[in-house]
């Protein structure tokens, strides 16, 4: 990881569970060359972890606060992580 990456934990609330907003997720990240993963919580909410170069963390994260078509975005809480970044690779869990 070099000093121009970042991590960010983010937690997506609103519609967001039920509208393939995990798979649209993965689909971002992979594009947007950004490792981590996505999950829903039992609150109806969706948790991700964000690592990479800081502009693609950034347009990740811009990306999210649209969401895919049918979701609706009520609010993005984001903090620093200091978990262990992922090596590679973006992954869905359950």
């Amino acid at each position: 990881m070099s000093t121009d990456d970042k991590t960010i934990r983010v937690v997506i609330r609103g519609r967001v569970q039920g509208v393939s907003y995990r798979a649209w997720t993965k689909k971002q990240a992979d594009r947007h060359g950004v490792a981590g993963w996505v999950r829903n919580l039992p609150d109806r909410t969706v948790e991700a972890l964000f690592s990479g170069p800081t502009e693609a963390v950034d347009a990740l994260l811009a990306a999210c606060r649209r969401g895919p078509f049918a979701a609706r975005v009520d609010g993005i809480e984001v903090s620093e992580e200091a978990e262990a970044a992922p090596s590679a690779g973006f992954n869905i869990r359950a």
